[in-house]
C-alpha cells in the first residue's frame, strides 16, 4: 500500500478512536457495545501507523513516535475503562485530553 493509504488510515482512526473515546464517556455505566469498535479503531491506528513509519523511512526509536505510541494505547486504555468507571469520568476525561493533546504536539513539531 503506499503511504497516503496508511496516512488515511492512520488519521481516520486516530479521529474516530477520540470521537467514540469521548462517547464512551456519555454512555459509563451504561452499555459497553463501543468497547469493541474503540479496540478495533486502536488496531487500525496502530497498524497504520507502523506501516506510515515505515514507508516514510522513520526509526521506530525516534522520541516522538514512542511518546506517541504511548499516547495511542494511553487512549485505548482509557476508551476501555470509560464505560466501566463511571466515578473516573472526570479524571478520565483529563487524561484522554492531555493525551491527545500531546500526540498532536509530537506529530508536529517533533521535539526530540
Amino acid at each position: 500500500m503506499s503511504a497516503s493509504v496508511y496516512h488515511l488510515l492512520h488519521v481516520g482512526g486516530v479521529i474516530l478512536l477520540v470521537a467514540f473515546t469521548f462517547q464512551a464517556f456519555g454512555a459509563a455505566g451504561k452499555a459497553r457495545g463501543g468497547a469493541m469498535l474503540t479496540g478495533i479503531l486502536s488496531a487500525v491506528f496502530l497498524i497504520a501507523g507502523f506501516g506510515l513509519i515505515s514507508k516514510l523511512d522513520y526509526e521506530f526509536s525516534s522520541g516522538w513516535i514512542l511518546v506517541k505510541m504511548i499516547c495511542g494505547l494511553a487512549l485505548a486504555a482509557i476508551a476501555a475503562m470509560a464505560p466501566k468507571r463511571p466515578a473516573l469520568r472526570g479524571p478520565l476525561t483529563l487524561g484522554a485530553i492531555v493525551t491527545v493533546l500531546v500526540a498532536v504536539y509530537m506529530v508536529y513539531f517533533r521535539p526530540f
